[in-house]
Parts: structure tokens; sequence; C-alpha cells
């Protein structure tokens, strides 16, 4: 998951100044797909404006951290074309970054919201259109940070994508999609509990992209003290005190919780009879290179992650974790402990699907 990363991290030292040289340690660490944000709101709006982009957080170490300035065309093509070059797929997806002219809070009705990816989909060389894995119409849907247009549960369940006024959203949206861009898979992803993929009727998706953790699936967080603190320190001071050793203090209790986690994913995918993709998981949500920040349990835990998913034969893509970027050196530097993972999730089969009506 490179994100808006990709985009805005292009100061000296932020991982992504050269894209070339980020794409070659991918693949050298054996990658053959990445996520990225597309800015559908913004190249919809004008595909090569600069845009004036105030920081999500200060905290974390995806995208800036600051005000930033960027333009999303030809910069996207520039990136497609080099990833075609080196056989890496893309998954588009969005974060709905906020610019100064607030436009994703213009986005009133699914149609429009379609329209923006659809418009995007056509700023882009058709030649390029192969390397497009899929279109994921707005990361972890609904979340108000990503998607605070989507008024209907901001009154009780703000995080329930699964209500009835969600999944109505969303068969509009995915349906005008499809109107233009038939043969292109569709998906949104998500960041609730796998339950709510149980006896829900999705809309018409091509895939299921659930994004999990050990951390916000069980009571870690809670008992670690860590609330997604954004623009304080408070939450890395908590995690620094307590992560690891709440962790190495009964590794098996975590990851059992991590196994049971994971196979009811596996559950849904096979109740839906729809792939899995997975590009953000499996140990901890915020991490980051720092002091007593030590990457060696998070890679522990997520290598079981990947190891268990994999077992299930129900992925038909497997992030290593969401921290996959240069940016993360800690992880990053570690080119065996990604090359042994990417290794085995290309052993593994893709997943075998029942035919429809079965």
């Amino acid at each position: 998951m490179w994100d808006f990363s990709w985009l805005e991290r292009r100061w000296p030292g932020a991982g992504y100044a050269d894209i070339d040289l980020a794409l070659d340690g991918l693949v050298e660490r054996g990658y053959d797909a990445v996520r990225i944000d597309a800015y559908p709101h913004l190249v919809a709006a004008d595909p090569r404006r600069e845009w004036e982009l105030p920081p999500v957080w200060n905290q974390q170490d995806w995208g800036s951290p600051a005000l930033n300035r960027v333009c999303i065309q030809p910069h996207l093509d520039n990136f497609l074309a080099a990833c075609a070059r080196r056989g890496i797929a893309v998954g588009l997806s969005t974060w709905y970054r906020e610019d100064r002219t607030q436009r994703r809070r213009h986005i009133l009705t699914p149609e429009q919201q379609a329209d923006q990816w659809i418009a995007t989909l056509r700023s882009i060389d058709p030649a390029l259109h192969p390397v497009i894995l899929y279109v994921d119409l707005c990361n972890e849907w609904p979340f108000d940070v990503w998607a605070p247009f989507f008024q209907p549960l901001r009154d009780h369940t703000p995080s329930d994508w699964s209500s009835p006024a969600s999944l109505a959203w969303l068969e509009r949206a995915v349906n005008r999609f499809r109107e233009a861009f038939p043969s292109m898979p569709v998906t949104v992803s998500t960041a609730s509990l796998p339950e709510r993929y149980l006896g829900t009727r999705l809309p018409a998706v091509d895939l299921l992209e659930p994004h999990l953790w050990l951390a916000n699936n069980s009571d870690f967080y809670a008992r670690v003290g860590y609330n997604y603190e954004r623009f304080t320190s408070v939450g890395y001071e908590n995690v620094v005190a307590r992560a690891e050793p709440l962790y190495r203090s009964d590794p098996e209790h975590w990851q059992a919780i991590l196994r049971e986690r994971i196979d009811l994913l596996a559950r849904c995918g096979r109740a839906q009879n729809l792939p899995l993709v997975t590009t953000e998981c499996w140990a901890i949500v915020d991490y980051k290179d720092g002091p007593l920040l030590d990457w060696g349990w998070v890679q522990e835990l997520t290598a079981h992650g990947v190891e268990h998913a994999v077992s299930t034969g129900a992925w038909a893509a497997i992030a290593t974790s969401n921290f996959c970027g240069p940016q993360f050196h800690g992880m990053w530097d570690d080119i065996a402990w990604h090359r042994r993972l990417t290794d085995l999730i290309h052993a593994q089969p893709l997943p075998t699907l029942a035919a429809p009506g079965s």
C-alpha cells in the first residue's frame, strides 16, 4: 500500500523522490502489485491543476506531515507506465484527500462519486488500463476521515459500512461505474469487523478488500492506550511504553486471535463467493521508525498473519503489512524478510470459486 505517499512524499529522503528507485526496490522484495491513491475528486475537477493539501496527520509516515502541493497528471500516467515496465499491477483507490477548496465535500450522490472515477480512468492513457488491477471506490468506506461526504450514518454508527443506507449508496455507485467500464474489476475496501460480511447482501463487487489487524480486532489497543491520535504524540508514547511488552507477554494469545479473525474472513469470502484482497494488515495499524519503536515484534506478528492467510487459500492478493514502503526503513531494509513472505504468497494457487448458481 503506497496510498497517497507515492505522490506526496517526494521531498529528499521521503522515499518516493525517485519513483524508479522505489519501484525497483518493490520488485527486489518480490512484490508484483501496489495500491495507490488516484485522487478521483481532484482529477475530475482538473487533472493538471496544482492542488494544495493540508496534512491528514503529523504523527504518521504516510503522506505528508505538513502542507503540500501536488499535480495528479501526468504523474499518475507516469507511475502506471513505470509499473508496466516492471510487470507491477496497480490497484487504484482513494483516501479522498482534503484540499483547500474542499472538493471531496461536493460529492452529494453515488452517481457523482462514480462519475469522478469514470473521469479519472478516462484521464489515463488507454494503453495503461491493462496495468490497473482493480478500482477501490473509497478506502475504508465509510469512515468519516476518508468519506466525510457520506452523511446518512453519521448520527449512529459511522463505521458500519453494511448498513442499508451504505449498501444502497454503494450499489448505485458500482452500477454507474460498471456502465462505463464493464470489464474493470471494482470494489470498496473496509476496515469493519469481519462479521459484517456474514449474512449481508453485498453490492455487485468483483472482490472483497477487507483490512484486518490484530490491534483493532481485540482489546490490544485499549490495553496499550492508543486511540489513533493524529496530531499529538501521546498515542505513540503509549505504544513505546506498552505495545511490544504486551505482545511479548503472551505471543500465542495474540497470534491465536489473529488466526481466528483471518479464518472468519476466509469464511466470509467463501460465503460471498468472492476472492479476498487485503492490502492493509496484520499486526498493528499505526507504526513508524522512531526511538524505542522496534520492528521485530511487528514483523513476527505480520509474518504469522501472512502465513495463516496463505494457508486458507481464500486470498487472491495479500500484503505483508501496510508498512511496505521505502519511508519505513526498519521494515523496508529487511529484504530477506520480504522475499521469504512474497515467495510464500506466490506459491499459493489463486482461490477456487464456486460456479455462479451452484
